[in-house]
C-alpha cells in the first residue's frame, strides 16, 4: 500500500451489520445519497455538510471502513465513490432501498421501490 493509499475492506469482508450501521447516521446517509445521485468520483470538499471538517473526515472514514464507499487521492483531493456493485452483489436491493427511503424522507414522500 502506498503512503497515500487508504485502507478498504475486501468485498468478502463487508458485512451487512457494518453497512447498515454506517448508513444509520443522517450525515453518512446524506453522503451516500449524494454519491448515488452524483457522478463517479466526488471530492470530499464537494459535500456541503452541517458538521465540522474533522467530523466530516470521521463520517467518510466510517463509510470507507464499512465498505460503503471507496476513496483514493487524486492530487491533493480525496475522491469518494459509492461501492454500489460490491454492495449489490453482497446484499441485493439493500442499498437501493435505503437510498430510496432516505430520498423519500427528504422530500416528505413515501419511498417506492425503483
Amino acid at each position: 500500500m502506498s503512503p497515500r493509499a487508504l485502507p478498504h475492506p475486501a468485498t468478502d469482508e463487508i458485512t451487512l451489520a457494518a453497512v447498515l450501521h454506517a448508513l444509520s447516521d443522517p450525515v453518512r446517509l446524506r453522503i451516500a445519497t449524494m454519491l448515488a445521485d452524483g457522478h463517479g468520483d466526488m471530492a470530499c470538499i464537494a459535500f456541503d455538510l452541517p458538521v465540522t471538517k474533522s467530523t466530516t473526515t470521521h463520517h467518510f472514514r466510517v463509510l470507507r471502513e464499512a465498505g460503503v464507499i471507496a476513496q483514493h487521492y487524486q492530487g491533493t483531493s480525496k475522491m469518494s465513490t459509492l461501492r454500489r456493485e460490491d454492495l449489490e452483489a453482497l446484499f441485493p436491493g439493500v442499498l437501493t432501498s435505503v437510498l430510496n427511503a432516505a430520498r423519500g424522507a427528504q422530500t416528505g414522500e413515501a419511498a417506492h421501490p425503483a
